[in-house]
């Protein structure tokens, strides 16, 4: 299984110990890059792929930990912009 895989296997399972930094290196798997935040961003991310498609998540605090519903957001991204196959 590849590390992609790996990774969007975990994401599916919506664990409740996914941290910050696994949810962006799924994202950069998938072509996602962060973009550059305004004076005023607080704690708000965008993060866009090459076609435009663009996931706004808020970064966990103090805690790393990613909180189920921005893991089911994520997710409803990537399969409605066809990263993720219904099965």
């Amino acid at each position: 299984m590849s590390t992609k895989a790996k990774a969007l296997h975990r994401l599916l399972s919506v664990p409740r110990d996914f941290t910050w930094e696994e949810l962006i290196k799924l994202l950069s798997l998938f072509g996602y890059i962060e973009l550059k935040k305004g004076k005023t961003g607080g704690s708000r991310r965008k993060f866009a792929d090459e076609n435009k498609n663009v996931i706004i998540l808020h970064k966990p605090h103090p805690s790393n930990i990613v909180k189920e519903y921005a893991l089911k957001q994520v997710i409803t991204q990537l399969k409605d912009k066809g990263y993720i196959k219904d099965e």
